[in-house]
C-alpha cells in the first residue's frame, strides 16, 4: 500500500508539469487566436470583445490558475471551433481509440510473443533469421509508411478492408495491425534475448539433467522467467499506444483522440489541443504507474526494496 501511495504522489509534480509546460508553450506561438477564428477583414473590436469572452485578456498566470482549478474539477474548457466542452468530446472519441489500442495491443502481443519464442529455440537457425528480420523491418519502418503499404495493398489493390475506418471491429484490423506492427518487433526482440539469456542459466541445466523434456524445460521453467521485462513492455506499449495513435487514425479516418488533436492543431484551438495533450498524458503516466507495480508484483525483490 506504501508503494502505491509513494507512487501515486510522484505523479502529481508530473502533471502539474506538463500541465504549465502546455500552456505556456501554447500562448508563446505567434497569432492571435481570436484573431484566426474570425479569419479576414474583421474589425479589432469584434476581436477584441471575441478575447475578452474567451478570457484572452487577462494575465497569463491567471489563466494558468484558472486553467488548474478548473482542470482539477474535471472541466478543460469550451472548444473555440466546435462550440462543445473539451471533456464531452474527449470522453466521446476516446471509445475509439480504446478499440484501437487494444485491438493493436493483442496483434502485438501474439506476435511479439510467437516470434520471439520461435526465434529463441531456433536460436542462429533460418527461422530465428527470418522471425528477427521481420521483426527488425517493425521497428524500424515508420507508422505511417506501415499503415500507408497496408492500405495500397489490403485495401486498394486486394479490396480486403476498407480504406477507412467506421468503427467496426472488421474495419479496425488494418489499422490495428498498422500501430500494432511496431510494437511487435520490439516485443519478438525482447522475448528472444530474455528467453535465451535465461535457458543459459544454471536451473535449466539442472532441469534438463532431471530427464524433463525440452519443451518442458522452456515452457515451464525459461519461459515464465524470462516474461518479467516482456510484461512490463507491454504494459506499457498499451498507454503509448493509446496516446501515440495520432498518425494511424489521421489516415484511416478514426475518430479518436488523436484525430481530434490533429483538428485542434491545425484550428488552433488552444482548449481542446491542451485537453487532448493533458488526457493523453494521463494516460500515459497511469501505464507507467501500473507497469511498476506490475513489475513489483511479478518480482518480489524490487517489492522488498520498495
Amino acid at each position: 500500500m506504501k508503494v502505491i501511495l509513494k507512487r501515486f504522489l510522484s505523479i502529481i509534480p508530473v502533471l502539474l508539469g506538463v500541465i504549465v509546460m502546455i500552456f505556456i508553450m501554447l500562448r508563446i506561438v505567434p497569432g492571435d487566436p481570436a484573431a484566426i477564428l474570425l479569419g479576414e477583414h474583421v474589425s479589432p473590436d469584434t476581436v477584441e470583445r471575441l478575447t475578452k469572452s474567451m478570457n484572452l485578456d487577462q494575465p497569463m498566470g491567471v489563466q494558468l490558475l484558472s486553467y488548474i482549478w478548473n482542470a482539477l474539477r474535471g472541466d478543460l474548457g469550451m472548444s473555440y471551433t466546435m462550440k462543445r466542452p473539451v471533456t464531452e468530446l474527449i470522453l466521446g472519441a476516446f471509445p475509439y481509440t480504446v478499440k484501437l489500442s487494444l485491438m493493436a495491443a493483442v496483434f502485438a502481443w501474439a506476435v511479439g510473443l510467437i516470434s520471439g519464442i520461435i526465434a529463441a529455440i531456433t536460436q542462429n537457425r533460418i527461422p530465428d533469421r527470418l522471425f528477427m528480420g521481420f521483426s527488425l523491418a517493425g521497428v524500424s519502418v515508420p507508422v505511417f509508411m506501415t499503415s500507408l503499404f497496408l492500405q495500397y495493398m489490403l485495401a486498394f489493390k486486394i479490396r480486403a478492408f476498407s480504406l477507412t475506418s467506421d468503427g467496426s471491429l472488421y474495419s479496425m484490423i488494418l489499422p490495428a495491425i498498422a500501430l500494432g506492427w511496431n510494437s511487435a518487433g520490439s516485443i519478438a526482440r525482447m522475448t528472444r534475448s530474455s528467453l535465451i539469456e535465461v535457458m543459459q542459466a544454471d536451473y535449466i541445466d539442472t532441469a534438463r539433467a532431471k530427464g524433463l523434456a525440452r519443451r518442458a524445460v522452456i515452457l515451464g521453467h525459461a519461459l515464465k522467467n524470462s516474461m518479467l521485462p516482456v510484461i512490463t513492455m507491454m504494459a506499457l506499449q498499451l498507454s503509448s499506444m493509446m496516446s501515440g495513435a495520432v498518425i494511424t487514425e489521421s489516415i484511416f479516418a478514426i475518430p479518436g483522440i488523436g484525430r481530434l488533436a490533429t483538428e485542434a492543431i491545425q484550428k488552433r484551438d488552444m482548449p481542446l489541443l491542451q485537453g487532448t495533450v493533458l488526457f493523453t498524458t494521463v494516460i500515459v503516466v497511469v501505464g507507467n504507474l501500473i507497469a511498476d507495480l506490475l513489475y513489483s508484483v511479478l518480482d518480489p525483490r524490487i517489492r522488498k526494496e520498495a
